[in-house]
């Protein structure tokens, strides 16, 4: 049998806010951080809201990007890689790794996705080739929105020389990204990785493309709070946010002979592709179940054990709908015991950072036995009826497998297992 890989350290930068502990204590609360989109002009646009992250200016747990770059360095990257600057330092720091030794260095990976990249630095860029000429863009234009940058910038930063990636997997990038970093220390080419997503892009490319796909949500902008709402009959789409989330993840014997502490253990992934269509899974669930059906697996337990399931439900109604199925599929008898929520509606959806944040506050629900709540559950949709949906506030309940989704444009299916560490 494998040795277990462990968690042992968490970042995180979101809507709710900077750091773990401030995420934790609003999502429990149930708080939103849907806001109006005041990051550019949205009169006469559909979609008027946005998942912001706040800044250290206007909320005291607020984004402060001084923490994690210098100005010269915040002029030369986007806003996707300063936040994962920020979650990468909080989830190291914690995790206590900041290795010297040349050895150390060259077993610790880095794996950071992302959806899209610095769309905003590249929307920037085009702008001012239009205006004024190709002779005004900055040598480092490019480095600033390759997506593959916040992995890089993060490594070096670190010094870390082990293997570094970026899946580009869209919403189920940093899922993947994980994944992909628990098989690096499984094969022995990594004993440590970071691992998790980052995302940066609430501009009027991103905001104007996904309306004109029909998945925002543009009724609720005059309540943004009430904007995202997983389940519920009245959802009209997803909420575009942003941030950055981290995980710290090693093998138990390695956590062990340094004195680590670990949080959880990450038991088992999954992934499928639907080969279906672009933009929608198959409406009976039919892979993203697989996905989930192998992550369980390898966990080496029961559908039945899983306590709680954070859905990757975006509140789009055919995502909705789709994901209920396949975890009708998987759960069966017992999924009406399995508690459910998704935490997108507190937070809107971070695209290619969604599935990191949504494990963090998996291992988080591991630590304290508390399950997050579903916002905005005002009336379920039909395909909800027999689930346990978490809608009336956090819950408390004993929990020691946590199941994570997380799903992508291009039809990718990702699934991960958390348990619990003793």
């Amino acid at each position: 049998m494998s040795v277990p890989i462990v968690v042992t350290g968490l970042g995180a930068v979101s809507p709710l806010g900077a750091g773990i502990e401030a995420n934790w204590r609003r999502l429990i609360a149930g708080e939103s951080g849907i806001v109006a989109n005041t990051r550019f002009d949205t009169a006469g646009w559909k979609c008027g809201i946005a998942g912001l992250v706040p800044s250290i200016a206007d909320d005291a747990d607020g984004f402060d990007p001084e923490r994690c770059m210098d100005a010269r360095d915040r002029r030369r990257n986007d806003l996707f890689i300063q936040y994962a600057m920020a979650a990468a330092a909080e989830a190291l720091d914690q995790a206590g790794w900041h290795p010297q030794d040349p050895t150390q260095r060259a077993r610790t990976a880095t794996q950071i996705g992302t959806g899209v990249g610095g769309v905003p630095a590249i929307t920037a860029a085009s702008e001012l080739v239009r205006t004024e000429g190709p002779r005004r863009l900055s040598p480092f234009v490019v480095p600033s929105f390759l997506p593959n940058l916040a992995a890089g910038q993060v490594s070096i930063r670190f010094g870390f020389n082990g293997p570094a990636g970026s899946p580009t997997t869209a919403c189920a990038a940093s899922a993947q990204a994980i994944g992909d970093a628990m098989r690096l220390i499984r094969s022995g080419e990594a004993d440590i990785a970071l691992c998790g997503g980052a995302e940066g892009c609430v501009d009027p490319v991103a905001i104007g493309g996904f309306t004109a796909a029909k998945a925002l949500s543009f009724g609720y902008n005059d309540d943004p709070q009430r904007a995202s709402r997983p389940f519920d009959a009245d959802h009209d789409g997803f909420v575009l946010s942003e941030g950055a989330a981290m995980l710290v993840i090693e093998r138990l014997d390695h956590a062990e002979r340094r004195g680590a502490r670990p949080l959880a253990v990450l038991s088992g992934y999954g992934t499928t592709t639907d080969a279906h269509h672009v933009t929608a899974g198959w409406p009976d669930g039919r892979e993203a179940a697989r996905a989930m059906e192998i992550a369980i697996a390898m966990a080496g337990i029961e559908a039945a054990e899983i306590g709680y399931v954070n859905a990757h439900a975006t509140s789009t109604p055919v995502g909705d709908a789709a994901e209920l199925a396949a975890l009708a599929r998987v759960l069966g008898e017992a999924r009406g015991r399995v508690p459910i929520s998704s935490t997108k509606s507190a937070t809107g959806h971070m695209l290619g950072a969604a599935g990191a944040i949504e494990a963090v506050f998996s291992v988080l629900a591991l630590r304290d036995n508390t399950l997050p709540p579903s916002l905005n559950i005002a009336r379920p949709m039909a395909e909800a009826e027999g689930f346990d949906l978490i809608s009336d506030g956090a819950r408390s309940a004993p929990v020691d497998h946590v199941l994570s989704n997380a799903f992508g444009f291009g039809g990718v299916n990702a699934a991960l297992v958390f348990s619990r560490y003793s």
